[in-house]
């Protein structure tokens, strides 16, 4: 029987690591695809059958950024991106820690209405974010378009930290108050670092919607204002689709967004309360 039993789990075993190669290859295989076409020559990108084996070249990632401006449309979406973020941090953790500590009327109503703005489409709201903004002269202002992924990221932020703060055990604000700190001492030192998952969780979510996001970049900006999902547009031609050039906009698209998951991944993974209370 423990001969049968451990063959059974060697069996198991096997079967899960498969499992997840499997998924591996399916969620990786795009990203290799993509990543392989920016380095093939313009004729090889789109040849059928597929060139498996071929000289790397960058001609396409130099075609994308010194003959199509592709600096500008990604610096615009650092700055559009970065910007939105710290401001939904700074002001989604501070509401969220309200909602989670104090006492506030009609405080589930309040939830409700925040995540209500997340529930209709945004295509609905086009037109009157169009009248607004071009009333205001933020059409193709990158402060339109950081205002703009404030406003949309910013009742996700409230949601999800609300959530991880009222994770945190509330006599940790107390213990800190007791030793001296004031509220928003005990916020800052003692609570905000405990919440440091959920600021990453949040600030991954955030930064991946303001750098792919299109379609309100597209109605608000223009020339000087471009982000690179409708930098990308571009490649496509009347003489047909630049596969190339458009692969590699697409590798430097994806470039930051997983390299910002990895250098955060650490405080995804790590316990949010260990070790704050005993017994």
């Amino acid at each position: 029987m423990r001969r049968r039993s451990i063959g059974l789990h060697t069996v198991g075993t096997v079967l899960t690591y498969i499992g997840v190669i499997l998924v591996l290859i399916w969620v990786l295989f795009p990203v290799v695809w993509v990543a392989m076409g920016s380095l093939k020559a313009r004729e090889l990108a789109a040849a059928v059958p597929p060139v498996w084996i071929f000289t790397p070249s960058f001609d396409n990632y130099s075609s994308a950024f010194l003959r199509r401006n592709f600096g500008i449309l990604f610096l615009n979406s650092l700055i559009a991106t970065t910007a939105s973020t710290a401001v939904v941090l700074l002001l989604g953790s501070m509401a969220g820690y309200a909602l989670a500590r104090f006492k506030i009327v009609a405080k589930q109503n309040i939830l409700f209405w925040i995540l209500s703005t997340r529930m209709f489409p945004p295509i609905a709201a086009v037109i009157p974010i169009f009248l607004l903004f071009n009333t205001l002269r933020l059409i193709d202002t990158r402060q339109g378009l950081v205002l703009l992924y404030i406003a949309f990221n910013l009742p996700f932020a409230i949601w999800i930290m609300r959530g991880f703060f009222a994770e945190i055990p509330s006599d940790l604000d107390d213990a800190a108050m007791v030793d001296g700190c004031s509220p928003w001492q005990a916020f800052t030192k003692v609570i905000l670092p405990l919440a440091a998952p959920g600021l990453a969780a949040t600030a991954i979510f955030c930064m991946m919607f303001s750098w792919n996001e299109f379609l309100f970049a597209l109605i608000i900006s223009r020339a000087q204002t471009q982000t690179l999902p409708i930098g990308v547009m571009g490649f496509i031609t009347q003489r047909g689709v630049l596969w190339g050039e458009m692969s590699a906009a697409s590798t430097v698209i994806m470039a930051p967004m997983i390299i910002f998951t990895f250098l955060v991944q650490r405080y995804l993974i790590r316990g949010l309360t260990f070790g704050a209370v005993k017994g």
